[in-house]
């Protein structure tokens, strides 16, 4: 198939990803529209919680989720040490927990916070829920990989996410005639 001059990448827009060229490969990420979500933790030093676009459902048959967490990152021990944990995908009107989470690495603590039967933080009002347990972690380059299997999902009926697309978070709709 041959696609219109104006669809085609033009060849100045190519590049060969490498440490120089961070910031485009990231921006080319970008153009991949992903849902939000907190992953939520117990820890040694109180509730952690991280916001996440990484995540990706694997199989049905066993249950099986993934998100991925920098190496560097200051709650990369939280998370990798935790035998189980949430993911909770945001709606539209979690957009300000989201950036509090994504800025403050301990903006649970002292909070009154609900925990599930794994003692694992849970946040009200999410789009959805997987509570997980850990069941491999798998090296990615400067990321880990964090593979869980789902004991136990809550499904509200909303259907307004919470998006992340070329750095800006917003919000998606289905129209009225698509809804049901």
């Amino acid at each position: 198939m041959t696609y219109p001059a104006e669809k085609r990448i033009h060849p100045d827009n190519r590049f060969i990803p490498d440490a120089a060229n961070h910031r485009l490969l990231r921006n080319a990420l970008g153009c991949f529209g992903t849902g939000v979500t907190i992953v939520t933790a117990a820890s040694q030093e109180g509730p952690a919680a991280i916001t996440a676009n990484s995540f990706s459902s694997v199989s049905l048959t066993p249950p099986l989720v993934l998100w991925s967490i920098g190496k560097k990152g200051s709650r990369y021990t939280a998370f990798t040490e935790a035998e189980h944990y949430s993911i909770h995908v945001l709606n539209m009107h979690q957009k300000e927990l989201c950036m509090d989470v994504a800025c403050d690495a301990t903006y649970l603590k002292g909070k009154d916070v609900v925990t599930n039967d794994f003692n694992v933080p849970i946040l009200d009002d999410s789009l959805t829920r997987f509570d997980c347990k850990r069941e491999a972690i798998y090296d990615a380059g400067d990321h880990v990989i964090i593979l869980g299997r789902v004991l136990m999902a809550t499904h509200p009926e909303t259907d307004e996410p919470l998006v992340f697309y070329r750095g800006n978070i917003g919000t998606f709709s289905l129209p009225c005639d698509n809804a049901a």
